[in-house]
């Protein structure tokens, strides 16, 4: 079947966009307003776009009355804003940051999350996150009347010890941070699972020799 998204409505775009793309990764992210509250708020269109800087992106929609949420509105006026993804252990944490709390009450205090200053820029790291990353708005785009995307780049980058493998050849592991990620519909997220593993094939080494039957 085939879906024409100029046609579709909002909702429908949504559906078949986050029932397809999956699953996604969680940006949770703090950030600070002017006033200084702190905020958090997890986001699931995220992700890494480069190394050289160190670029992620993250996909901000208005709220229900049309204003940019507490996270976009932060992040625009400040520019700063902290990446923290989700473990296992602190999946009921970030969902009860979902709230459509108004503007100038804190998620961290209603989640009852504990922070730590960051490094570098002016909002907080999540404690029990097993990595953060500090960032600053490199620059940001209006999609349309409804979302903007944020460019950041990644400033400081913080890993629990207990996941870093070799700290001098930046070996994590990866399968311990015990990630969660987003799905489809209401509410529905995956932790790891079965993982498998595939070489990229090379040029050089093209074709490959013919598999040994056993």
């Amino acid at each position: 079947m085939q879906f024409d998204m100029r046609a579709l409505g909002d909702a429908e775009r949504y559906k078949i966009l986050t029932s397809t793309v999956t699953p996604r990764p969680i940006a949770w992210i703090t950030s600070r307003s002017r006033e200084g509250v702190v905020n958090a708020a997890p986001f699931s269109f995220f992700n890494v776009m480069g190394s050289t800087p160190p670029i992620v992106t993250i996909g901000l929609m208005r709220n229900t009355a049309n204003d940019l949420k507490d996270t976009a509105a932060n992040i625009l006026d400040t520019g700063e804003f902290v990446i923290n993804l989700v473990s296992t252990k602190m999946a009921k944490a970030m969902n009860i940051t979902c709230i459509d709390a108004p503007r100038h009450v804190s998620e961290i205090q209603l989640a009852q999350l504990q922070t730590r200053p960051a490094v570098v820029v002016a909002p907080p790291l999540i404690v029990g996150s097993p990595v953060s990353f500090e960032c600053r708005n490199y620059s940001s785009i209006v999609t349309g009347p409804n979302q903007v995307v944020v460019i950041g780049e990644v400033i400081m980058a913080h890993v629990e010890d207990d996941y870093v493998i070799n700290p001098e050849r930046c070996h994590i592991n990866n399968e311990a941070l015990d990630l969660i990620a987003r799905l489809h519909g209401s509410g529905w997220y995956v932790r790891a699972g079965e993982r498998f593993q595939m070489q990229r094939p090379t040029w050089a080494n093209w074709p490959p020799p013919p598999a040994v039957s056993e």
